[in-house]
């Protein structure tokens, strides 16, 4: 049985929390909205942000299935939504043929039944599954045509697919959908304007470093400082792919695989890789550029040493 929605924002920001998710009130707002509303929330980010999590901690906490869809160049109806089992369909008229049968109409109309039928993500969306409608990420939107765009119209709109053979088929009740695009094209505005629309933004420093203590409760203050402060530092350059919260937490992991309690300019050097994923990045960071972020962090951290030193009692 699953669980009930949030009544309210407060409700929201409490489901995100218990899942280690820490977002401000305007995202759970919007998903409240989305909840409450029956309307899919469309996200919209640059990778590595926590758009997809947003779909995996609704679906924990909430208790429903999570059915993604991954999406990518050349994607069809035939993987998207339904195709039909052709090789089981050609066992099954050769059997007929072979023990004799000759009605055509009754042999056409059961190899196109539902036993035939093979449920791709958004059908098996719309098909509840044990009694509770699922959470269904259509994940990385923009890596499809605009083909595939206008398909799903009929999905969001009305939450049914037709399937020529066998007629509509409708979701008993709508899944909760979570769509989220990198932005590397513009999504069609007709699609848009059947979804709450959020943009989802690095996290500030507070934010980042307060999931670094969430996810990663091994890593020394000090480091986990150091750790969100360069991050911050690099964001603030100008990189082909600025690292998200996702390589903030690997590269924390790193760093304390390796033991350290603090950065070093060895330690940044041999674990870039971690954190960029672009050579031309990985040697502009190598360069004076790297180790002036370094030197500007380690001082932060020693000015804040310092403050804290004298705010605490003396003996």
């Amino acid at each position: 049985m699953s669980k009930t929605l949030p009544s309210s924002i407060d409700e929201t920001l409490s489901l995100l929390e218990k899942a280690d998710y820490v977002a401000g009130r305007a995202l759970a707002t919007v998903l409240f909205l989305s909840l409450k509303m029956g309307r899919p929330l469309f996200l919209e980010g640059e990778a590595g942000v926590g758009k997809t999590e947003i779909a995996k901690v609704l679906a924990e906490q909430l208790d429903r299935p999570l059915i993604r869809l991954q999406c990518y160049e050349g994607l069809d109806v035939s993987s998207a939504v339904y195709e039909w089992n052709y090789a089981a369909q050609m066992v099954d008229i050769r059997m007929r043929e072979a023990s004799g049968e000759t009605n055509r109409d009754a042999m056409e109309d059961d190899v196109f039944s539902r036993r035939f039928l093979i449920s791709r993500p958004i059908l098996q969306a719309l098909e509840q599954v044990d009694g509770r409608a699922p959470v269904l990420l259509i994940d990385e939107l923009d890596r499809t045509d605009e083909a595939f765009e206008a398909f799903l119209l009929e999905v969001l709109s009305d939450f049914q697919v037709t399937v020529p053979e066998l007629g509509t088929i409708r979701a008993q009740e709508p899944p909760i959908v979570i769509i989220t695009t990198n932005r590397t094209r513009e999504i069609h505005d007709a699609l848009k304007r059947r979804c709450l629309y959020h943009w989802v933004d690095y996290p500030s420093a507070e934010q980042e470093l307060d999931i670094v203590r969430r996810k990663q409760p091994g890593a020394s203050e000090t480091l986990s400082r150091q750790v969100v402060d360069y991050v911050q530092a690099l964001r603030r350059k100008e990189l082909f792919k600025n690292p998200g919260i996702a390589e903030t937490l690997d590269w924390a992991t790193a760093l304390l695989e390796l033991d350290k309690i603090a950065l070093d300019p060895q330690a940044v050097s041999d674990t870039l890789g971690v954190l960029l994923k672009y050579q031309d990045d990985i040697a502009q960071i190598q360069g004076s550029e790297g180790a002036e972020i370094l030197r500007q962090v380690a001082s932060e951290a020693r000015s804040e040493g310092a403050l804290a030193g004298a705010g605490s009692p003396k003996a």
